[in-house]
């Protein structure tokens, strides 16, 4: 009829998605899903990084380890008082890690704190054959390194520790236990042992001064344990603590197994196995 406006024609919602519209629509939510799941992959592993730090008291044996580690022979080394850093790469796995060890005189030893954003995890290093005598020494430096750890903001994530109790040849196995878990079990008993002591001082308003740190600050956290209370390496809030036992023989080149991909006989195979699983 003329002079009539001719009434618009309104479409129904499963018209406008067509079979069509729903598959184009399904491909554009896939790749965005893609997309953003490749961003907080690199994201994470930027923010978890690629380094693992060498940390331990003076004359433990971290330098040996990293000359046997990348150069494949344990070079004769002395005290060091500078930061040593090289690339590894672990064949397994093929990827590559940047060993960094860190001096352990007193002075400069908080130097890790340099690379701890960088680090994917941290090897303490501990002379299993002095550890009787320098318990405490040993356990104020650790104790440096757990509060550290501890303070870390939490969507940095907190890097795997593990404790190397090095030296481990010079213990004499026994019908029971080999040398490396005599070692292990001594390191662990003795650093228990102080660490709980500086937990308990902390908790009854002694500052950890009074156990012979150096410019200690009494607020000084990262000792907090579940259970009871009481500081053991099983029940750390900080995570999970590993323990491996080590050894090297200065001057003896690394006998390589047929398929060239680990080294024999050196005393680093715990220890490669534990860099050959990190995340």
């Amino acid at each position: 009829m003329d002079g009539v406006t001719p009434t618009p024609e309104v479409l129904s919602p499963s018209t406008a998605f067509t079979p069509q519209f729903q598959i184009v629509a399904a491909l554009v939510f896939a790749v965005v899903l893609v997309i953003i799941s490749v961003f907080l992959a690199k994201r994470k592993s930027t923010q978890r990084g690629d380094a693992v730090i060498l940390a331990g008291c003076s004359d433990a044996g971290k330098t040996a380890i990293l000359s046997t580690l990348v150069y494949k022979q344990t070079l004769p080394t002395h005290t060091s008082m500078q930061t040593n850093a090289a690339l590894m790469v672990l064949p397994q796995g093929h990827k590559t890690l940047r060993l960094i060890d860190v001096p352990g005189h007193p002075r400069i030893r908080d130097q890790f704190q340099e690379y701890l954003p960088h680090a994917k995890a941290v090897a303490f290093v501990v002379d299993s054959s002095t550890i009787s005598r320098n318990g405490a020494a040993v356990a104020e430096h650790l104790h440096m390194i757990l509060n550290a750890l501890t303070s870390l903001p939490p969507s940095r994530g907190t890097p795997s520790l593990t404790i190397v109790a090095h030296k481990c040849d010079l213990m004499k196995s026994t019908a029971h236990a080999s040398a490396e878990q005599l070692a292990i079990n001594r390191i662990r008993t003795i650093l228990e042992r102080e660490l709980e002591k500086r937990r308990a001082s902390h908790a009854n308003g002694v500052g950890v001064e009074s156990l012979g740190a150096e410019d200690a600050d009494s607020q000084v956290g990262g000792l907090e344990c579940t259970g009871s209370g009481e500081f053991k390496f099983a029940e750390w809030e900080g995570g999970e603590v590993g323990f491996v036992g080590t050894s090297v023989s200065v001057g003896k080149e690394a006998v390589v197994s047929a398929d060239e991909k680990h080294p024999q006989g050196d005393g680093l195979s715990p220890l490669r196995e534990w860099l050959e699983d990190l995340p």
